[in-house]
Parts: C-alpha cells; structure tokens; sequence
C-alpha cells in the first residue's frame, strides 16, 4: 500500500464535460480520511458523475483528483478502492457465496491466493450480516439483501475508500437504517473512508460531512452541524434550500440583459 497523509480525496477545480454539456463546474474540495462523507443533491446534479471520476471510470476530466495520495484511476488504486454502483452488480443465477467467489477471484486471480480469496469470502459476508444466505440465489434475495451482496462485493478487498452511489435508494427505512449502521461500523472499526451519495436529505444527519451539489457545482462543502448553524437553518435540507436561494439571488443580475 501507498502511504498518503491529508485528505484521502482532494479535487481543484475538477471538471467534467460530456458532449457540450459540463456536468461538474470546477469542484474544489476535500474529503477527509476515516470518516463518512454524504455526497448531497437532487438527481442529476452530477453526483454519479462525481463518483466515476473518484473512481477512474469517468472520461473527460479536467483539474487536479487525487486519492489516496495518487491521481485517480492509477492503477494502484484499484484494491484499494471499492465501488457500489445504483444497480446491484450481482449475478442472479449464482448464490450470494458464488458472486464473492467469483469476483474474488478476479481480484485475486491464480492458484496461489486460494485461500486469501476464501478467507475474504468469509470476512465479507460476515461483515454485511448475510452469513446465513450465503447459498441462496442471488435472484432471491430482496432488495436490501442485494445491496448487500454489492456491498460485501466491494468489500473484499479490504479498501481504504468505498464509494457508494445511492446505496439506500428504494430500500424502507428499517433497511436504510441498518445499512446506515453498517456504514459506520465499517468506518469506526476499520479507518475506511466512505463516500455515500444520495437525494434524501434526511440522511445528511448520519454523515461526518458534507459536499452539497446543485447543477454541477458545489454549495458547500462542511458538517451538517456547521451548515445548519451557518444558515440558521434547524435541518440540513433547511441550509441546503437557503444556499440555493442564495445562489440564485447572486445569479439573478448577471441573467438581466
């Protein structure tokens, strides 16, 4: 592994175009290590976008990303980052134990690692609780339980940084709620730094800190506890619709001809 010391993430004006379009105007911030930062913002503001840049998946990245110490997407990275994408990545027809074989085995292929790759298995079902399905089909499972088989996927290799997109999106509040406590678990016993977007605000009050994005381009960049003090507002969402009044109202004159 790569020491790095500082921020396990830190963007300067990072920028994202597709086609004509720019997703992401000149980001400037920095996640800090060991902790749970809540990537925040309606949908398509740039989020997943965001999060395949940090990942080294996203085309057409301007600026400065570094993770972990290195540019984002070197190939030294890739144990060490885990990514959850919205969409399960499981395969349906295999058991819960079969999908963490498999994709172990391509993170760990040859004979020699064997029982590396059978000890991960292990670790990782008993870190998203799904030791007692782990024969069961993937296909069978309900929703949560599939978010944690992609879960348990990223997990296999023990990463410094998991990113997850939306990882709650669908999912009622009882499961919600649990994930949200394996999250923490994860960062508390572990060091690992989380990266967790999502649209519900409410969820805003689990993490560390916050990146609030609207329109590609970032409000603010703080804890919840100092963005509602800031904004005199009692709730995130509260601080999150003042900043976006705010911005408008600053935004206004330069639209009048």
């Amino acid at each position: 592994m790569v020491n790095y010391s500082g921020a396990a993430i830190e963007a300067r004006d990072l920028t994202v175009v597709r086609g004509t379009r720019t997703v992401l105007r000149g980001l400037d911030f920095s996640v800090p290590p060991g902790r749970i930062t809540g990537l925040l913002g309606p949908s398509g503001c740039g989020k997943t976008t965001l999060m395949r840049a940090v990942t080294g998946t996203q085309a057409r990245v301007a600026g400065t990303l570094n993770v972990l110490g290195r540019p984002a997407g070197d190939p030294a990275l890739r144990p060490r980052v885990g990514y959850v994408t919205q969409a399960p990545s499981v395969y349906d027809d295999l058991t819960v134990r079969q999908n963490l074989a498999y994709f172990a085995a391509i993170l760990r292929p040859g004979r020699r690692h064997r029982g590396h790759r059978a000890e991960a298995v292990v670790r990782a079902l008993a870190d998203v609780d799904l030791t007692d399905h782990a024969d069961a089909l993937a296909g069978r499972l309900s929703g949560g339980q599939r978010s944690r088989v992609s879960l348990a996927v990223a997990l296999l290799g023990t990463p410094d940084l998991l990113v997850l997109d939306e990882p709650t999106v669908g999912l009622d509040p009882v499961l919600r709620r649990d994930l949200w406590d394996l999250f923490h678990r994860i960062a508390a016993d572990r060091g690992t730094t989380l990266l967790v977007s999502s649209h519900v605000m409410d969820e805003a009050e689990r993490c560390h800190r916050l990146l609030l994005l609207r329109e590609g381009e970032l409000l603010a960049d703080d804890t919840p506890e100092a963005l509602r003090h800031r904004n005199g507002a009692a709730t995130v969402e509260g601080a999150f619709l003042r900043l976006v009044d705010t911005a408008a109202a600053h935004a206004a004159p330069e639209e009048q001809p």
